[in-house]
Order: C-alpha cells, then structure tokens, then sequence
C-alpha cells in the first residue's frame, strides 16, 4: 500500500515533500532542489536543532561545501518565507551549532485532498469585511441605545447604518492589506501601506457620500464627518496591529488583542488631535445641524458627567471606537489566520 504523502502547513505556506512543492497562499513556489531538502528537514524537525553535520550529511550528501553555501540557503529559504533573521518566525539561528524551524506546522496525511488548501490573501479582504461590520454593528448599537429618542425602529436604523459604514471600513483596509500581500507574495510590514491606502480611500467614498447624501435628502449643510485623514489613521493604526498579530506564534491571540487596544486608541488620539470625527463626533454634528434628528446626544454626556457633547466627551467617544475598530479587525485577522 502507498504511504500517504506528508504535508506541513505553516503560516500561508504549505510544503508537500513527497511531490516536492512549496505553496504560497495557494501559489507554487520557486525553489532549487538542495534549498527544498534543507527547508524539508528544517520543518520535519520542527523545534529540534538541526546541525551543521547534519545539513551536509542530508542536503549536500557529503559533497564539501564551504559554511557560506548553508548560510546561503538558509538566507534564501528566509527570503522565499518572508523571515527576519533579527527576529525570526519561521528559521531561528543557533549561532556556531546550526538552525531551528519554530513554526510548529500542522500536518497534514494527503488522501486525495488536493494541495494549495491554505486560504489565498483574498481571505483576508472577507474577515476585515465581516469584523468592520461586527464592529459598526456594535457602535450603531451602542449609540442607538443610549442617544436614540426615536425607540426601537431607529436603534435598528442606526444598528444597520453604521454597520454598513464598518463594513465600508473593513473592507477597504482588507482589501489594501490582501493587495499588498498579493503583490508581494508574502505577508510583511508592507500591508500596512495597503492598510493606509485603503482607509484613505473609504474615508473620502464615506465623506462625499456622507456630505452630499445628507445635503441631497435635507437640504441642510453639516459639518465635517469622517473622512480621508480619519481613514488613513485607522489604516494605519490597523495595518500594524494586523502585522504584529502575524509575527506571534499561532494560537497566541491574546497578546495581539491586547496590543490592538491601545493602538486603536492612539489613532483615536490622532484623530481627535488634527480636529477629526469618528462616529459619535458626526453623529453630534448631524444632530445639532438637523434639530430633528431623533438623536440626544446630552444623554451620552450626562453619562460621563458632562452637559452636552463637548471636546472632553468627543475625546473619550473617539479614543474608544478607535480601540474598538482596531481590536475587531485584529480579531478578523487572526481568525483568518487560524483557518488557513
């Protein structure tokens, strides 16, 4: 009876060593005979050195080679998985001896399923979707409750609107992070320019749209609501909180969690900083520009011991769906991660 093929899945990689192919997300990848033996017996041993005898013995076969043809190729093998030598995921150095593989993968016996099964970047695009409009959903929800003086019809209306305004969010920051990825081959720190490219663009989409569509259905001018700036902020805020996220070990979520938090808040600080508003900040301004809007937002002030929505309370509103935006579309990153 055939013996299965072993595969090992890894990040975005999945190396088949009996048909001796390394995908990326779901694409081949290049790579010369002798560097696919040594990164085969790195990851076979995944978390055990594998000394510098050894690699001759198995990848070079007693062939003499000089100590710079390894270093080399395990160069190489770093460059083709996206690895830092500085501060490695994949290939730890252990100086004078050898190296490591400290990715633990996860393998996988080939009954017929076919290769490339790790999620393409395109994943990545629909879980920051789906996390923005989890996180619109909860900040309409929120503000519904408390700043609603229209009962439970408005609370779904607003529920339902500034879900899709998270769902406009995510997607283009997923989207700028997917395209950066795909462009380059790897995920690195690059996907946050696509994360700021992306938010910026949604900003302005959801600012034109928000100034105009409020002018075209009223008639009444407001002030500035969230927009380009606003947009690039939380993008960049995002993008490298999704990129921390993607250097800790799989399964250690509560640290990129816990990360998010306070990067988000700091893009809420940012934003507050250069005169910006984020959901409750343009909410506010649509209820004072249209007084019969069915919004109160002296109820949300009271509840922070002030008399009406001013710079203290926009300040904390704004800080607070910064973290909360950040921390749900690092939740979406990493349950994308976890499913790859």
């Amino acid at each position: 009876m055939a013996q299965p093929v072993q595969i090992h899945r890894f990040d975005i990689f999945e190396l088949d060593v009996g048909n001796r192919r390394l995908m990326r997300a779901g694409e081949p990848v290049e790579l010369g005979s002798r560097y696919f033996d040594a990164l085969a017996l790195l990851v076979r041993e995944t978390g055990d050195l594998v000394s510098k005898d050894r690699f001759m013995e198995e990848v070079w076969r007693g062939i003499p080679v000089t100590d710079e043809a390894l270093t080399q190729c395990v160069r190489t093998l770093r460059r083709v998985l996206g690895d830092d030598a500085a501060n490695p995921r994949f290939i730890e150095t252990v100086p004078k001896h050898g190296y490591r593989f400290i990715e633990q993968p996860r393998p996988v016996s080939d009954h017929g399923e076919p290769g490339g099964a790790v999620r393409p970047f395109g994943w990545l695009a629909a879980s920051a979707t789906f996390a923005g409009a989890a996180a619109g959903a909860a900040g309409g929800l929120f503000y519904g409750t408390v700043a609603s003086t229209g009962g439970a019809s408005t609370v779904l209306v607003l529920t339902a609107m500034v879900a899709a305004l998270g769902t406009l969010g995510g997607a283009g920051i997923g989207v700028g992070m997917a395209s950066i990825a795909q462009w380059r081959g790897r995920f690195d720190a690059a996907i946050v320019i696509g994360a700021i490219v992306g938010g910026m663009l949604v900003g302005a989409i959801g600012n034109a749209f928000g100034l105009d569509g409020v002018e075209l259905l009223t008639g009444a001018e407001i002030e500035q609501v969230t927009g380009m700036a606003e947009g690039g902020v939380l993008g960049l805020a995002t993008g490298m909180s999704v990129w921390w996220a993607s250097r800790v070990r799989e399964g250690d979520w509560h640290r990129p969690i816990l990360i998010s938090a306070p990067a988000g808040a700091l893009a809420g600080l940012a934003i507050h900083s250069i005169g910006g508003n984020m959901l409750g900040g343009s909410l506010a301004a649509l209820q004072a520009d249209l007084p019969r809007a069915r919004l109160d937002f002296a109820k949300l002030a009271s509840m922070m011991g002030e008399v009406t929505f001013n710079d203290t309370v926009a300040l904390v509103t704004t800080m607070i769906e910064g973290a909360v935006f950040v921390i749900f579309l690092t939740a979406g990153y990493l349950s994308y991660n976890a499913r790859r």
